[in-house]
């Protein structure tokens, strides 16, 4: 009896500890929540810098010499630039001739305006390069001058730092291009393995991607959505439209997990559920148009051919819609979400929800696709 009455008095004593540091614990636990985020944003930069290296030369001993591309790549996009010029030349010498077909005019004239940004920052390196030369010399010229030496040594870091900025855009406008990347897009959310809770999740994510669009300034147009027995998602559809908009999110498509104690769950335990998603871009928009002049028989063939075609890119994006293949994993107890492909994390679930911190991985993935091309471009010459 001594014995049990000893327990008892212990765990009374270790509950009166409990609620009464509760307020300093919760403090606690806020900073830690918010020096995760820093460690996560100082993450964030160097999974950037590591993307980056992988293409990039670097040097420690000058600014100048830092994150240069490297030489390889630089004869590579010489050969093709150099290509590049011939063609716009050529271009130029038809658009100039009197005598010009209609059609042979219009087709020189909307391939110059797809080389023309290529050929804009083309001519800005160029000034840029000479303006380099310029303050190279004005250095070497001024070296008894210690104020004119070290004005013309910060320009000439600054245009340095441009210098290579202008060269990455330029490698960049030579990479090839999505044209999907310029439409909108379909919005498909549909929930997977986990009950009323992969409903509610895919609620949770369907209106995560509208305050995205809000927030975006894109225009969001819900158009079908069927709910479950507690008000979540089943299924749901919606039209966005904007600038880019498949080419932001179409890395959105997979499986989506989620991780937390569902309404329903009375023991509290944690539940894994699963969430569909899947973008897809937008037909031009006097293609439905186009299609009403058809008679029934052609639309019918069409019809048929574009949902065949849509059916297999959506089971292409979902897989089969089981957790394991999951690309993206939201932790509500750890307050967490983990994007898989590209091994980044952000501690702050709540802005992710809130479509705030979305771009974390909407940005990671677009680089990486960024660098994968690059990749491509070297390794195809």
């Amino acid at each position: 009896m001594g014995n049990g009455g000893g327990k008892l008095r212990r765990n009374r004593c270790v509950m009166m500890v409990a609620d009464t540091d509760f307020q300093n614990i919760q403090s606690h636990c806020v900073d830690v929540g918010r020096h995760l985020e820093q460690k996560h944003h100082q993450f964030l930069n160097k999974q950037h810098i590591l993307l980056r290296r992988r293409f990039f030369s670097s040097s420690t001993k000058t600014a100048e010499s830092q994150s240069q591309l490297s030489p390889d790549l630089i004869n590579i996009m010489e050969q093709k630039l150099s290509a590049i010029e011939s063609r716009h030349a050529h271009l130029q010498v038809i658009l100039n001739q009197p005598d010009a077909l209609p059609d042979e005019y219009s087709t020189a004239n909307k391939e110059l305006k797809k080389l023309r940004h290529t050929i804009d920052l083309m001519t800005e390196l160029r000034k840029k390069h000479s303006e380099i030369d310029g303050l190279k010399l004005l250095i070497d010229e001024t070296q008894d001058d210690k104020d004119m030496y070290q004005m013309a040594s910060e320009e000439l870091g600054q245009a340095s730092e441009e210098e290579k900025r202008l060269r990455y855009l330029l490698l960049k406008s030579l990479l090839p291009k999505d044209d999907a990347d310029e439409r909108d897009c379909i919005l498909e959310v549909r929930a997977g393995s986990g009950g009323e809770e992969a409903s509610l999740f895919a609620m949770d994510i369907f209106k995560m991607y509208e305050k995205y669009s809000q927030k975006k300034g894109w225009k969001f147009e819900i158009l079908d959505v069927a709910e479950s027995d507690l008000k979540g998602y089943k299924e749901a559809s919606a039209a966005i439209s904007g600038a880019d908009v498949f080419g932001k999110l179409k890395f959105e498509s997979g499986i989506h997990r989620v991780q937390r104690v569902p309404v329903t769950e009375k023991a509290g335990r944690v539940h894994t559920s699963a969430v569909s998603v899947v973008i897809l871009p937008q037909a031009d928009q006097n293609k439905a148009k186009a299609l009403k002049v058809l008679c029934a028989k052609l639309y019918e063939m069409e019809r048929s051919r574009a949902d065949a075609s849509r059916s297999r890119l959506r089971a292409e994006q979902i897989g089969s819609g089981d957790r394991s293949e999951r690309i993206r994993t939201y932790n509500f107890p750890q307050g967490r979400v983990t994007d898989h492909r590209v091994g980044i994390t952000s501690h702050s679930i709540d802005g992710v929800m809130e479509g705030e911190h979305l771009d974390t991985f909407v940005n990671a993935l677009i680089l990486q696709q960024e660098m994968d091309a690059i990749a491509s471009f070297t390794s195809g010459q």
